[in-house]
C-alpha cells in the first residue's frame, strides 16, 4: 500500500520530533540562555514577566549568532503563527509570542504545538493540502499549497534541531573544557 502524503509528514514530522526529543530531555535554563558569541541573539525578560526574543524586521546580514532559548523561541513562534493561520482564526502578532521563561515550560510549550500540529495534520485530505485557502493569512507562503507550508515546517523544525544539537555540542565541550574554551 502506498503511503498518502499526509502519512509521509506524519513520518518526516515524528522523525524530526525524536530528534529533538534527544536535546529537550537534557536543557536546563543555563544551556537555553548560553550565548555562544557576542552580539548573539536571545530571549532576554523584559521587566514585565514576559521573555523576548531579539529581533530586526530586516534580518542583518550576517545573521547572527543565536542561543538556544532563541531557537525554541523561533519554533514556538512559527508553529504558533501556522497554526493559528492554517487552523485557527488568527495567529497573535510576533510581539504577542513569548518565551515561557524556562527550559521546562519552554518543552512543554513545544510538545503542545507539536502535538496540535500532529493533529491538525492528521484530519487533512487531499484537497486540503492542495488548497490555498488555510495559508492565505500567512505572513510568509500566502500562495502555497498547505501541503508545501507542511512540508516547510517539517524541514524548518529538522533545522532548528540540528542548529539546538549543535549548540548543545558547543556548550558541553565549552563546559567540560575540551576544544577552544573561547567558544
Amino acid at each position: 500500500m502506498t503511503a498518502t502524503r499526509v502519512d509521509l509528514l506524519i513520518r518526516q514530522l515524528d522523525i524530526a520530533w525524536s530528534l529533538f526529543e534527544y536535546h529537550l530531555k537534557d536543557l536546563d535554563d543555563p544551556r537555553c540562555l548560553w550565548e555562544p558569541a557576542p552580539g548573539c541573539w536571545t530571549v532576554r525578560p523584559d521587566g514585565q514577566d514576559r521573555w523576548v526574543a531579539d529581533w530586526e524586521t530586516s534580518e542583518p546580514d550576517p545573521a547572527p549568532a543565536v542561543s538556544i532559548g532563541w531557537l525554541t523561541w523561533h519554533i514556538g513562534f512559527w508553529w504558533t503563527t501556522t497554526l493559528g493561520h492554517c487552523f485557527g482564526s488568527k495567529a497573535p502578532a510576533r510581539e504577542e509570542i513569548t518565551w515561557p521563561g524556562t527550559a521546562a515550560a519552554t518543552a512543554d510549550w513545544l510538545r503542545g504545538l507539536k502535538d496540535g500540529w500532529r493533529a491538525s495534520l492528521l484530519r487533512l485530505t487531499d484537497a486540503d493540502l492542495d488548497s490555498t485557502d488555510r495559508t492565505a493569512g500567512l505572513p510568509w507562503g500566502q500562495h502555497e499549497t498547505l501541503v508545501n507550508i507542511a512540508g516547510w515546517v517539517n524541514v524548518e523544525l529538522t533545522k532548528n534541531v540540528a542548529e539546538i544539537g549543535l549548540l548543545c555540542n558547543l556548550h558541553g565541550a565549552r563546559r567540560h573544557g575540551s576544544g577552544d574554551a573561547s567558544v
